[in-house]
């Protein structure tokens, strides 16, 4: 089935949210594990922060290495076989991440997530222009709201089950290894440890791998972007250049992504360089996903009704700024709370840019949303920025020079930077209109 599931009616429209809320949910738990999957490797492969801080750098730069190529994938297999395929290969990322993982190979086990990134890209380059024009584009942040509260309840659980699976005791741990009489011993400790991670990475590829199945088998139909997000007559036929609202959108997303990532995945190394306890590190990122679980829901009763997207935005990235003062200004867990409230503010910002970016790109959509996932790649390099720059200067400093520039890029996105070049297609239109 062919065509656009306007208007959030039929049984079509409801089995479609369905499965991407499914496939959202999926995305969020693997995509959060990488906050504990850092405090993990730290202690298993004896790193400092720089380079347990290569997991997010693997994963997120497959993004900028694949989105592309994955919009040349959908143009061809369109978007249904498109998720499938990225599930698929997930699920050899987990199954690769697993095995380098018991191996004690680093090397390979960064590997492996970049392996998890290109099915990510894949994937996420599919859904979330899928979501955004399945219905009316103004409303689309509601939508994207819901499969971010998906995406934010996934993200919350994967802490808590990695902790649990993986991460159990981990304070009394690291204590037993360093007292270890021989470095033999402390070696079969860790390799001991180690090997918590295996069983769950193939259950995970397993349960990916079922579900690239189910999908390909589902009502799920297929939707056209060129034909359901319609471009400006006065753009028709132009190049993806013709779009500065797009381009700013990119750069914007990858501020954001790096935010996000700042908040959710380097609250752990903020702890724990605040003196925290790691039995009480490896829990943060749980935090920080329930206040984006809380913004996710606050955003889906306020927009469109009460504020639209780009306004909510706007909103957000001042939060954003006030929340990284507080952090900065206070100690212990009071700071921890203030970089986990940054996860309200962060909530519903991909919600909004990722709509507003790829407003009227037409035939362009798929291109345009590729160039969008690659800006994902902030979630690499922004966090290198801060533990690259924390060897010099205070950590809490480092973390405020970082955060508070992003925030007022977005803000000035939510403000004006979505509408560059909008202005000019209407007065072209207005002006052919009168002749």
């Amino acid at each position: 089935m062919t065509g656009n599931v306007q208007g959030g009616r039929g049984s079509h429209y409801a089995m479609s949210m369905f499965i991407i809320g499914v496939l959202f949910f999926i995305f969020g738990f693997v995509t959060w594990l990488n906050g504990p999957l850092t405090i993990f490797v730290k202690l298993a492969f004896n790193l400092d922060d720089v380079s347990a801080f290569l997991i997010p750098v693997a994963f997120y730069v497959s993004y900028f290495v694949w989105a592309l190529p994955g919009a040349a994938v959908l143009k061809r297999t369109g978007m249904k076989r498109g998720m499938a395929l990225g599930l698929f290969v997930m699920a050899i990322g987990a199954v690769l991440f697993g095995q380098f993982i018991d191996w004690r190979m680093y090397p390979g086990a960064l590997v492996g997530l970049f392996v998890i990134g290109a099915g990510l890209s894949l994937l996420q380059t599919a859904s979330n222009p899928y979501v955004s024009i399945l219905g009316p584009i103004d409303s689309a942040a509601q939508r994207v709201a819901i499969m971010g509260i998906c995406n934010k309840v996934a993200g919350a659980l994967a802490p808590l089950v990695f902790g649990a699976l993986v991460l159990s005791g981990i304070g009394d741990f690291e204590a037993k290894v360093k007292a270890a009489p021989t470095p033999q011993d402390a070696a079969r400790m860790l390799d001991a440890f180690v090997s918590r991670v295996y069983w769950p990475y193939m259950v995970m590829a397993a349960i990916m791998a079922v579900l690239a199945i189910w999908v390909v088998r589902s009502s799920l139909p297929e939707i056209k972007p060129s034909g359901d997000n319609r471009e400006d007559a006065a753009h028709a036929g132009r190049s993806i250049f013709s779009f500065p609202h797009l381009w700013l959108g990119v750069l914007c997303l990858f501020i954001y992504v790096g935010m996000e990532v700042m908040a959710g995945d380097a609250i752990g190394i903020y702890g724990q360089a605040l003196g925290l306890p790691l039995d009480a590190v490896k829990h943060f990122t749980s935090f920080t996903m329930l206040a984006m679980l809380v913004g996710y829901v606050a955003g889906l009763v306020l927009i469109p009704r009460f504020i639209s997207q780009q306004s909510y935005l706007a909103v957000s990235a001042v939060l954003g700024v006030l929340f990284a003062f507080g952090a900065y200004a206070t100690q212990g867990y009071a700071s921890v709370a203030f970089v986990a409230a940054l996860g309200f503010a962060n909530a519903m910002m991909w919600p909004a840019i990722f709509p507003l970016a790829i407003k009227r790109l037409g035939s362009h959509t798929e291109f345009g949303s590729a160039l969008l996932i690659m800006g994902i790649m902030g979630g690499a390099l922004i966090p290198q920025v801060f533990v690259h720059l924390k060897e010099h200067i205070d950590f809490q400093l480092a973390f405020l020079l970082v955060m508070v520039p992003g925030y007022l890029y977005i803000l000035f996105y939510g403000l004006r930077g979505h509408r560059v070049g909008q202005q000019e297609t209407a007065s072209v239109l207005a002006a052919d209109t009168m002749q």
